[in-house]
């Protein structure tokens, strides 16, 4: 079974690439010329292979919008858009297609785009989850944070994604620090989970030792003085939560937003995304997994993601061969100088402490 993929430009200067005669125009014109661009499947995906003989193939299919314009323009304009770009990946065989990136999280997130075209679609945030929720356990382990001493904080633990978090990571940590909006609401979760207090303050993020964020909010919400020397952050939210000041300010910390998936088989991606050879996004790789076990299925649609979502998509990357690879940061892989840091931030705090 085939599957198509949707990504995006990321800002309008990525445009440029592919179309050069565009480098001299302010990004404002490079966006609204682009709306003049259809959707167009831009690379032909091979090779992934489970261990067992699962295979699939598929397509990268272009949406010439950027960010911004996902959030300004008219709704109707940008599904105009994505609906297009569903015919071509229907015309090209795919029977799923996968929501990268914008594509995503806007509006309500492919629930509309599925009804409108009848085709399986999903957002990949079920596997998405899964590999944060493992490549931040496995970030304690390697920066040295031992979980049953240490304190976890969920931001945005009243919705789905950050309920979830909180329920398959809160049992493997000391004390769990549950943030949300509403003090009632984040509260009746705390109640559910246990060993975690509820608050409505991001200052006391300052307490956790390992930060997961999911929230919905449109600004910076984490930044340099919210957070604790030597800890870890995982920005599982779209826009991101964690200021990009964090990364530039406090060397001392590291921020990764899901894992880096290394793909079963000799896949080529014929298609450069800034990631080590026959690795993916997590999000990807969810509908890589579908379209290997033939789930015309529209898996992960909407806002909302259950624990056992999350567990089955982990259960499927351990069948299929999917393991985690890396972290990501900002859109690229983490190196082990940033991993070695943390762990050095870590120990001059633990050895201050001891004197």
């Amino acid at each position: 079974m085939k599957f198509a993929f949707f990504i995006h430009p990321l800002e309008a200067r990525d445009m440029v690439k592919k179309y050069p005669l565009l480098n001299p125009l302010p990004d404002r014109v490079i966006e609204g010329l682009a709306l003049a661009i259809k959707p167009k499947v831009i690379a032909h995906v091979t090779g992934i292979e489970s261990p067992d003989g699962h295979k699939t193939e598929g397509y990268f299919v272009g949406i010439p919008l950027t960010p911004r314009q996902f959030m300004e323009l008219p709704k109707e304009t940008v599904y105009r858009k994505l609906v297009a770009g569903v015919e071509v990946a229907r015309e090209a065989g795919a029977e799923i297609v996968g929501l990268g990136a914008f594509t995503s999280v806007f509006d309500d997130g492919g629930i509309t785009l599925q009804q409108r075209t009848g085709l399986a679609i999903t957002t990949g945030n079920s596997y998405t989850v899964a590999t944060a929720i493992e490549g931040t356990l496995d970030a304690c382990d390697r920066v040295g944070i031992i979980r049953k001493n240490a304190t976890l904080a969920v931001v945005g633990a009243t919705g789905s994604i950050g309920r979830a978090c909180a329920e398959v990571m809160a049992p493997e940590f000391g004390r769990t620090i549950l943030v949300g909006r509403d003090l009632a609401k984040t509260e009746v979760v705390a109640e559910a989970i246990p060993g975690s207090v509820a608050t409505v303050e991001i200052a006391d993020l300052v307490e956790a030792d390992v930060v997961v964020t999911v929230t919905s909010s449109d600004s910076d919400l984490i930044l340099p003085e919210h957070i604790k020397q030597g800890a870890i952050i995982c920005d599982v939210a779209r826009p991101r939560d964690v200021s990009v000041r964090v990364s530039k300010e406090r060397p001392d910390v590291l921020v990764i937003e899901g894992g880096v998936i290394d793909v079963p088989g000799n896949v080529e991606f014929n298609f450069e995304f800034g990631f080590p050879r026959k690795t993916a996004y997590a999000c990807m790789s969810e509908t890589f997994m579908l379209a290997m076990e033939g789930r015309r299925e529209s898996f992960s649609l909407g806002k909302t993601v259950t624990a056992e979502q999350v567990k089955e998509t982990w259960e499927m990357a351990n069948r299929l061969g999917f393991k985690l690879a890396g972290y990501r940061s900002f859109e690229r892989a983490v190196g082990e100088e940033e991993i070695e840091r943390v762990r050095a931030a870590r120990q001059t705090v633990s050895t201050a402490v001891g004197g």
